[in-house]
């Protein structure tokens, strides 16, 4: 099913409903239902016709995801973080460049089976993170159209 074209503007004009949603939620019960819409939105939506996470965001690289990548490109660790690294204001490694160096011209990762564990496990619609980091939940509204998608369903209903 394509994304619907309109959704980042529809996202904009409902951000006052959704947090008004996200105040209110029953933190249990909404973690509880988070499975089932995760699934849902994402057998609808295909992240291969999006990307917007690896266009615009970048995630954290732990010591562990730094390892692991490094050996899967066949390079040195230090060799990795100086080509594709930085650290930013918080002192976490991430990618140097926008869009993501390891993005494909089809949107797919060129290095999807040892990606960093932040792009597993975004956009975290399936975890406790998407109601404990309000902010992020609602940022991520504006960048994934999962997410925009579950906040839409889930805000007009109750």
């Amino acid at each position: 099913m394509p994304i619907d074209p309109h959704w980042k503007r529809k996202s904009k004009d409902k951000q006052k409903q959704f947090k008004r949603y996200l105040d209110r939620a029953n933190p249990s019960k909404l973690i509880r239902e988070l499975p089932a819409l995760h699934e849902e939105a994402f057998s609808k939506i295909d992240c291969l016709d999006c990307a917007n996470c690896c266009k615009n965001h970048s995630p954290t690289f732990k010591a562990t995801d730094i390892k692991r990548i490094s050996k899967y490109l066949g390079l040195k660790e230090a060799d990795f973080v100086d080509t594709y690294l930085k650290l930013d204001e918080e002192n976490d490694f991430v990618v140097k460049q926008s869009p993501c160096a390891f993005l494909n011209e089809d949107n797919s990762c060129h290095i999807y089976d040892v990606r960093p564990s932040d792009c597993s496990r975004y956009p975290y619609t399936d975890e406790d993170v998407f109601i404990k980091r309000k902010a992020l939940t609602m940022a991520n509204s504006m960048v994934c159209p999962a997410v925009f998608h579950i906040l839409e369903k889930i805000s007009a209903i109750d």
